[in-house]
């Protein structure tokens, strides 16, 4: 198979909010066509992100979400879908190379833009590389991090040190939590310990919705009221969903997903990004509504008597299909990101029709990546072959579609 980035197809750009029509008539891809160009592109994630420069100094950007544990979370994405062992031995290099540069950093604790998604990745390659040694050395890394003061402490106690965000705040520390607790065991983590996070993140978000009645938890990142998955509602309540709750604390998680709701727009159904914004144009997973509806089929799921949160699921995901072929091809901003809009559907609902659009999302992007890429190579760097703004979340996106029920978000879903 040719290179991704040497398939040229013409492809017509929109301004606004519509991004790039999807040709109504084009052949889905076959799932064997999607694993050979998953695997072709995953090879060339790794040369170009690893191989490429594993001699040099890497610690420009050593994240999930742009950086070089995007790549090792793809390996894994990868030895899951084909069980070459060969992709776990190269995550574990990463992550050993990672690993070095997070011991001596303190900043976010985060899966995704911090030390814990190197301490998390690092337990569970371990494990699956039969390795208890190492396994012991990440879990107890994690657990070192974990003592963080500033996790546990509410807004009474000047808890507003630490954002409460996906990307970088105590969300993102309970998302590498909970990877830990899906690949090695629900009880390997304390119940206690992640329990007095999530009591901090329930007590800062009703006092950010003290000034508002109708909202009973509101977080602010720099300011903002954000309502996406990246820094705002939509991914802390993801996370919030994971844990068992009183019905108090539910009733509140219930009730912030229904103010959500009543805030979209009322001609397109799209959601703002953020508290007062008008603007009506992003449609993807950061912002809009790609990662709202993600968000709706998990509040689905655990709240099952409620229709009207799978209701909501469903009109995000029309609103994806009207507007998701966008301008990017990774998972935050990009055209990979809102096809998991669709297998999340297909995974609360069964039916084929989500199974359907995702594999046109993914069938699209096998013809038109390169263009889409090469629309930035002037400006995109390494970030071009990242997990969550380039080609690594394209390529996890087709290993997806392998087995559609069992697909996940990277980074997102569990």
């Amino acid at each position: 198979m040719p290179s991704v980035l040497e398939l040229a197809t013409s492809q017509d750009d929109r301004e606004g909010g519509g991004g790039i029509d999807f040709p109504p008539k084009r052949i889905l891809l076959p799932r064997d066509t999607f694993l050979s160009a998953a695997v072709s592109l995953k090879n060339q994630v790794v040369e170009v992100t690893w191989k490429q420069r594993r001699n040099e100094d890497i610690g420009v950007d050593q994240t999930v979400y742009t950086g070089l544990l995007g790549t090792a979370l793809t390996c894994l994405r990868s030895y899951e879908a084909t069980g070459n062992h060969q992709d776990l031995l190269l995550c574990s290099d990463i992550v050993d190379t990672c690993t070095i540069a997070a011991r001596a950093s303190h900043r976010n604790l985060t899966f995704l833009c911090g030390r814990g998604g190197v301490y998390a990745l690092g337990a569970v390659v371990s494990h699956y590389m039969g390795d208890p040694q190492k396994l012991d050395l990440f879990f107890n890394l994690f657990l070192q991090a974990a003592q963080e003061k500033a996790l546990p402490i509410g807004p009474e106690e000047g808890g507003f040190g630490m954002s409460y965000d996906l990307l970088y705040g105590r969300a993102g520390f309970l998302w590498a939590a909970l990877f830990i607790n899906k690949h090695l065991g629900e009880q390997r983590l304390p119940h206690d310990l992640l329990m007095s996070v999530v009591d901090a993140v329930l007590a800062g978000g009703r006092t950010g919705a003290s000034d508002n009645p109708d909202c009973p938890l509101m977080y602010r990142w720099h300011g903002t009221r954000y309502y996406g998955a990246a820094n705002g509602l939509a991914g802390i309540l993801q996370v919030l969903l994971h844990f068992p709750l009183s019905k108090g604390d539910a009733d509140d998680v219930k009730e912030t997903l229904r103010y959500l709701m009543s805030k979209r727009f009322p001609h397109s159904g799209n959601y703002p990004s953020s508290e007062g914004n008008p603007r009506d144009k992003l449609v993807q997973w950061s912002h809009g509504a790609t990662g709202m509806g993600i968000t709706l089929c998990k509040a689905s799921q655990v709240f099952h008597e409620d229709r009207e949160f799978r209701d909501a699921a469903i009109e995000a995901g029309e609103v994806v299909w009207k507007n998701g072929l966008v301008k990017e091809v990774g998972l935050a901003d990009g055209v990979a990101g809102n096809a998991y809009a669709f297998l999340s559907l297909y995974r609360l609902t069964g039916e084929s029709v989500y199974e359907e659009r995702a594999r046109a999302f993914g069938t699209y992007l096998y013809h038109s990546a390169s263009e889409l890429v090469a629309a930035r190579t002037q400006v995109g760097g390494d970030r071009l072959y990242s997990l969550f703004h380039g080609l690594a979340g394209t390529a996890c996106l087709w290993f997806d579609l392998l087995e559609p029920e069992k697909s996940r978000f990277p980074g997102y879903e569990l």
